[in-house]
């Protein structure tokens, strides 16, 4: 019989750790107002949890704009080097996700970060989390595969030593869970921009409400 015990926590940035979806969607509305249209809601909401190709291609089909290579990699450079800009000026926290650190990393719970943001950018939103808190970092442009597809966690796990099935995995995007239960992990969800409606996961409205010992029983 195989003991079961958490081996590890793998995070979420975007809208789980940190509120920077509002920083995103600041850099995308200006994005959409340099080509004098407005961006849906809903083409704003699809992009919640997705990689940046996917949500280029949204937001160019939402305004009418060439789907071309060429346009696309112009708005992704435009919008990076926008947003990277305004996380200089700090990535609020959301409630809870700097206590629950601490408490994990006291704990010498090995922790990783797992995003579809750029690495260049994931470093810039680091000054502010502080990369000391995790042992390992998958971000987007690191891995042939980005949420919902299973390689980032399966990654961040296996850079840890770990089973993805004994990893906690906190997550608040559709995209991100799905990547997250396909790899194998116990999933926490979190909702921020959007509400959360998931099927096998535990859902729960703050990290406030989260500590170790509660990460422990979800895998128990």
């Amino acid at each position: 019989m195989r003991v079961v015990a958490m081996q590890a926590v793998l995070f979420d940035m975007d809208g789980t750790l940190v509120d920077s979806e509002k920083i995103w969607e600041v850099g995308l509305s200006e994005l959409a107002a340099r080509h004098g249209r407005p961006l849906s809601r809903q083409a704003r909401r699809d992009m919640v949890g997705s990689n940046m190709a996917v949500s280029m291609r949204i937001l160019h089909r939402d305004l009418g704009l060439p789907l071309t290579r060429e346009a696309m990699d112009e708005s992704v450079g435009w919008l990076e080097e926008r947003v990277k800009e305004l996380f200089r000026g700090g990535v609020p926290w959301r409630p809870g996700a700097q206590e629950l650190l601490g408490a994990l990393n006291a704990a010498g719970v090995p922790l990783a970060l797992v995003t579809a943001t750029h690495r260049h950018l994931v470093d810039v939103a680091l000054l502010t989390i502080g990369a000391g808190h995790f042992d390992a970092v998958v971000a987007g442009d690191e891995v042939d595969e980005t949420k919902p597809h299973p390689m980032p966690y399966l990654t961040a796990a296996a850079m840890l030593g770990a089973e993805a099935r004994d990893c906690v995995a906190i997550e608040d995007s559709p995209n991100g869970i799905a990547s997250a239960r396909a790899a194998g992990c116990t999933v926490l969800a979190v909702p921020c921009e959007i509400d959360l409606d998931p099927e096998g996961v535990t859902l729960i409205g703050s990290l406030l409400d989260v500590d170790v010992d509660y990460l422990r029983k979800l895998i128990a």
